[in-house]
């Protein structure tokens, strides 16, 4: 690492008649060795080395000055030709890689062209012409940067695929921002799958190594829109390992997630997630402020529809409504009137439709009564798809 380090070091000396005596003694100047450079400076940016970051982009551009200087005989050699496509992959411009002599490299014609057409931004012919290029068969340090940009190039439209090689872009480049961005990817993928025991795991091997990351904000938004967005966070067995992983999040993105988690397992008749995230938020906001009018909210439903019936009612009523946001209204007159159903009797089949509670109701069992919770969880679901369209 250090050799890499040094060269890459010396290639962003000014260029002073010294400095170009020096880097001439000091270092080698074949183009792989000069993207094993590159490769160090952007493993930096993966642990957190801000000057890393800030110094990369002239870098790329130092490489490519030099990769034009180079005598034409060096694209003979193999490693100097597959540095061309891990350079392009790497951040390097096409345009300074279509003026080196193509006919003196010695690379698979569909890889090198599929790296160009990548990079400037043609996917279908990119796809096309890397989608059987099997990354495993290649160096680490190429195969790596295949798959990542398969990975990318996959992700829509063949989700399983785009996580297999996601897959093997960490497996041949551990420790690299390769596998830093493998991880920011799949994460997204994974969630939208449903494995949650794969979510989990790769949340935890993004913590282990690349929680100081420069992109570490690009992997919990990922790491939020998987969660939010698929079905992972409203298994109630799971909440304990979900609140693990939200404790690595700063308090107000963690505050923000249980609010929509609480929200979608509400309406999904999920009220057992529903009141854990509820009470979460109510740890986490502050005195008299929406989101913990919110998490009232939330609380008050599940128990009210559970087996705490007079004191979730209680903790609806009480709600102040000016501090609910505009698509919770609807939801609130929603559950009260649900609330106040469920202890009306009603013929079997019938519809609920009622304006007041009986004056003397009978107390019913709601926590053992399925049938009544299965009737709740229909119309919190039927409600959500009325008032979707409302949604700011």
């Amino acid at each position: 690492m250090i050799r890499p380090l040094l060269c890459a070091a010396l290639l962003l000396l000014p260029f002073t008649a010294a400095n170009v005596r020096a880097q001439s003694a000091r270092q080698p100047g074949e183009p792989y060795e000069l993207v094993r450079a590159l490769q160090a400076v952007q493993d930096g940016i993966a642990n957190g080395d801000t000057a890393a970051h800030g110094s990369h982009i002239a870098l790329i551009r130092q490489v490519g000055e030099k990769f034009l200087a180079a005598d034409p005989a060096v694209w003979s050699n193999p490693q100097n030709s597959q540095a061309v496509v891990i350079y392009l992959l790497s951040g390097g411009a096409p345009q300074i890689v279509r003026k080196l002599p193509r006919d003196k490299m010695s690379v698979d014609e569909r890889l090198f062209n599929g790296a160009l057409a990548y990079v400037e931004g043609r996917q279908e012919e990119a796809r096309e012409l890397l989608k059987d290029v099997k990354p495993r068969t290649l160096s680490s340090g190429l195969g790596g940067q295949v798959a990542l940009v398969q990975g990318a190039l996959f992700a829509r439209s063949e989700a399983s695929l785009a996580i297999e090689r996601l897959d093997d872009a960490r497996l041949l480049l551990p420790g690299t921002l390769v596998e830093e961005a493998a991880l920011r990817r799949e994460i997204l993928l994974v969630g939208q799958a449903e494995d949650f025991d794969k979510f989990e795991f790769l949340t935890l091997a993004y913590l282990r190594h690349y929680r100081n990351s420069i992109y570490a904000g690009d992997f919990w938004q990922r790491f939020s829109s998987g969660l939010t967005q698929s079905s992972l966070a409203l298994d109630e067995r799971r909440f304990a390992r979900i609140a693990a992983m939200l404790e690595q999040i700063d308090r107000a993105s963690r505050l923000k997630l249980y609010l929509v988690i609480a929200r979608a397992a509400m309406v999904r008749g999920q009220l057992g997630v529903t009141r854990l995230a509820g009470e979460r938020v109510l740890t986490l906001s502050a005195d008299a402020s929406a989101e913990r009018e919110r998490a009232h909210f939330f609380r008050g439903a599940a128990r009210a529809l559970t087996d705490e019936y007079d004191g979730g009612l209680a903790e609806l009523k009480a709600l102040d409504r000016s501090k609910l946001p505009e698509r919770d209204v609807p939801l609130l007159n929603a559950t009260l009137q649900l609330a106040l159903d469920m202890r009306k009797p009603f013929p079997s089949g019938s519809a609920i439709v009622a304006d007041k509670p009986p004056a003397t109701p009978a107390r019913l069992d709601l926590a053992s009564s399925t049938v009544m919770l299965a009737r709740a969880k229909k119309q919190l679901g039927e409600l959500e798809l009325l008032t979707r369209d409302r949604r700011p």
